[in-house]
């Protein structure tokens, strides 16, 4: 068996040196053939190629399948990133564009303050709203200047359109404007249409109430509502709503000034009317004598 064996081995090894020198012959021919530059060659090279390539399709399918593959790949990683970048870019767009609607807003708060036409007389401070109290029982809002700035309590608030209520409570920086709509607000004010003097009376809604109404049948709803300056508390002329009945038929002002947007408000400067200082005389007929408490005028 041993002796079987080293003989398969002897012809084994001839033959595979056989065969590898056959093959690098044929190797080498067909680099010759495919080197030489002649017609007739050039024409069997292109009968070869006809021959051969086109049956190597089969063969060629899955590397041509991977190299697509792979470069599907590529382009989807690219898409991938892409989209990211698109989201990060859109991100920073809606940041820019609701920067760029608070500032179209402030503007647009800032313009109507200044197309407010007011009497000449009335100067005002531009204030900004700080916060609200929060409290369903007590209306108010908090302006950042105080008494820094000149404010007094008891001064009228105006948004860009109309009245919003008056100073009620003043600090060195801060100022608390108490809104028409609380339950203690009570503004003297005028009916223009009919001229009928009316008190707007707070009552925690939106809409407050018209009380103290002479002639009710001459009101009309949308009749214009201002301040009469009664008592010399607001200067008179000041827009603070338009006439509305609620279902239980009460009137009531649909407030000019916009309370869900308060951002600025202008506070008026108005120092009341005159104060008299001294003591008239009584009037008493002409003729009659003095009296020890009669002074003359």
């Amino acid at each position: 068996m041993a002796r079987e064996r080293n003989q398969g081995e002897d012809f084994s090894g001839p033959l595979k040196r056989l065969l590898l020198g056959v093959l690098l012959l044929a190797l080498f021919g067909i680099f010759i053939i495919w080197r030489i530059d002649s017609p007739r060659v050039e024409r069997f090279r292109a009968q070869i190629t006809d021959a051969v390539v086109p049956s190597f399709d089969w063969a060629m399918a899955p590397v041509t399948g991977a190299v697509n593959l792979l470069r599907d790949f590529q382009s989807y990683q690219r898409i991938v990133e892409q989209n990211r970048e698109l989201r990060r870019e859109l991100q920073q767009m809606k940041v820019w564009k609701e920067a760029a609607l608070q500032l179209e807003q402030e503007n647009a708060r800032l313009l109507d303050l200044n197309n407010v036409r007011l009497d000449p007389r009335l100067t005002f401070v531009t204030g900004v709203v700080l916060t609200d109290s929060g409290s369903p029982f007590r209306q108010s809002v908090l302006l950042n200047i105080g008494q820094r700035d000149g404010i007094v309590d008891g001064w009228a608030a105006m948004d860009g359109v109309g009245l919003v209520g008056r100073i009620s409570g003043v600090g060195k920086s801060s100022a608390r404007v108490l809104l028409l709509t609380d339950t203690s607000s009570r503004i003297p004010a005028v009916i223009q249409q009919s001229g009928q003097s009316v008190l707007i009376a707070g009552d925690n809604s939106v809409a407050p109430l018209i009380d103290f109404v002479e002639t009710p049948d001459l009101v009309r709803p949308g009749d214009r509502v201002v301040t009469s300056g009664d008592g010399g508390v607001f200067p008179g002329g000041l827009l603070i709503g338009q006439v509305a009945i609620d279902p239980a038929g009460r009137l009531r002002v649909r407030l000019a000034a916009d309370y869900e947007r308060l951002e600025f408000l202008r506070v008026l400067r108005h120092h009341g009317q005159d104060r008299i200082d001294t003591h008239g005389a009584i009037v008493r007929p002409s003729g009659a004598p003095l009296t020890n408490g009669d002074h003359d005028g």
